[in-house]
């Protein structure tokens, strides 16, 4: 009980029970190993939900004791459960992680968990593997310590059986292998160059019937996708097609998570440019279309990236997808899901990457027709920079390649005002200022814009952004102002 926890370290208790058990550790006696098994149920106890006397205990130094303790009196079960149930209290804390970093724990576990038959027991020690494999330093030494090839082995028994209790291991062993690939240094080193052998049975995951496998298979490769040099192996290698295979198996079916999973995948193999063409040619945007009908804001999201992901650099698949009215219908749409701002944002992000990365007339046209100006106009005001000056580089070809069609938008966004509002903000960043500029040259050809551009007196504003830090904002300045003087 907590009173009784209390009592016991005002106590003073905690010391008296972490110097026995330190004392007790080293002896195989039977007799002696009786009064272990007392003290460390006490400590088991003592550490159970609470925070304050966890972290005594870590002070005090219990963690290697127990570690050492494990590994003495492995064959005695009462004392390891014991041991399992206080570390997994213990590895709550993030102040644990470095001490338990500091012992043997990853081989003395591997090597219980290699004697253990009952599933019961293993549970008890993937209950502490989970949380002890959220530390980079840990996960690397769970990697040596042989701990992979166990659940390999507990996938391949449990794969096939319908017991509940086998449902629940393949679980729990194919999250935690996903779980050690998120360190870098795990992850790399069981890449071994996309000739691992860890690597190629985690592949064979993707084609299972099995969705809890697929998932884990379709994680595992975007954590492996995290750097550029295993993702252009990856895809030189054919697993793009492996993981369109498997979104093709889920349009229908719709699993929702191994949805996102494969479109995490795909978005992370698609950031090196060498690899965004092949991916094209895969037929990869096709099959990522499929998705477009999805309701489910976590699967939206990744579609959205990795089609921003895929258009990147690529004129003609920017080209295609943006005069695609479907798409940029539904994109519009999204980009008024205020419940989800991520995919707002990346919706918002995407319609802008069609229009830069196109630079074409008939991308514009669509955007404007399917009434997306006035999301970019909003865009601009973003509070993230980079979102900011995707927008106005995006408004900014859409005035230069058909301002006509564009002039009523811009008018009901109120972007002179908008543009007013980023130039006079001295916060704003230096290639903010300088696109706001470029624009405001750019809408001086409509009647109604240049009227409001006078209306707001933008020469005030304009001529003190000459004696800007920043040359290429003080020059452009220049520019502007002349070009305003010109046309008052």
């Amino acid at each position: 009980s907590d009173e009784g926890r209390n009592a016991v370290h005002l106590a003073g208790g905690a010391q008296i029970v972490a110097e026995h058990i330190k004392f007790l550790s080293q002896n195989t006696d039977p007799e002696k190993e009786r009064l272990l098994a007392v003290f460390c149920g006490m400590l088991m106890n003592y550490s159970n939900d609470n925070d304050t006397l966890q972290a005594q205990l870590i002070n005090l130094g219990v963690i290697p004791t127990l570690v050492k303790l494990l590994g003495i009196h492995s064959h005695n079960t009462a004392l390891t459960e014991m041991c399992l149930i206080a570390f997994g209290n213990l590895a709550e804390l993030e102040s644990s992680k470095e001490q338990f970093a500091s012992t043997n724990i990853a081989d003395e576990l591997v090597h219980l968990f290699q004697k253990q038959t009952e599933h019961e027991k293993k549970e008890m020690i993937f209950e502490v593997l989970a949380p002890l494999a959220e530390n980079d330093v840990i996960k690397l030494q769970l990697v040596e310590a042989g701990l992979v090839e166990c659940l390999l082995e507990v996938v391949a028994q449990t794969v096939d059986g319908e017991r509940e209790e086998d449902i629940a291991q393949l679980k729990t062993a194919s999250d935690l292998m996903v779980l050690l690939l998120l360190g870098d240094e795990s992850m790399q080193k069981l890449f071994e160059g996309g000739k691992g052998s860890v690597f190629q049975r985690v592949l064979s995951w993707i084609p299972s019937h099995n969705h809890q496998l697929q998932l884990a298979g379709a994680l595992a490769i975007a954590n492996f996708a995290r750097n550029d040099g295993n993702c252009i192996h990856m895809v030189d290698t054919g697993i793009v097609q492996k993981l369109l295979e498997l979104l093709e198996r889920h349009v229908e079916e719709g699993n929702v998570t191994v949805q996102h999973a494969a479109l995490s995948a795909l978005r992370n193999l698609a950031i090196p440019v060498v690899n965004k063409s092949k991916m094209l040619c895969a037929g990869v945007a096709d099959v990522v279309l499929k998705f477009l009908q999805s309701e489910m804001p976590p699967v939206q999201f990744k579609l959205l990236g990795t089609l921003r992901m895929l258009i990147d650099t690529q004129a003609e698949a920017a080209e295609q997808l943006g005069t695609n009215g479907k798409l940029v219908e539904r994109l519009v749409e999204w980009c008024e899901a205020k419940d989800h701002a991520g995919v707002m944002g990346e919706s918002n992000r995407l319609l802008s990457a069609l229009i830069r990365h196109s630079k074409s007339k008939e991308v514009v046209r669509t955007v404007i027709q399917k009434g997306g100006v006035k999301h970019l106009v909003t865009m601009a005001t973003s509070e993230h920079m980079i979102m900011q000056n995707e927008a106005l580089v995006a408004l900014g070809l859409i005035a230069a390649l058909d301002l006509v069609a564009a002039e009523k938008d811009f008018v009901g966004a109120n972007l002179v005002s908008v543009l007013h509002k980023l130039l006079s903000d001295e916060r704003s960043a230096p290639e903010i200022k300088y696109n706001s500029m470029i624009l405001i040259c750019a809408v001086m050809g409509s009647e109604p814009l240049h009227k409001e551009v006078q209306s707001l007196a933008f020469i005030d504003v304009v001529s003190k952004l000459r004696s800007h830090e920043n040359k290429t904002v003080s020059h452009q300045a220049s520019l502007t102002e002349q070009r305003l003087t010109a046309q008052s």
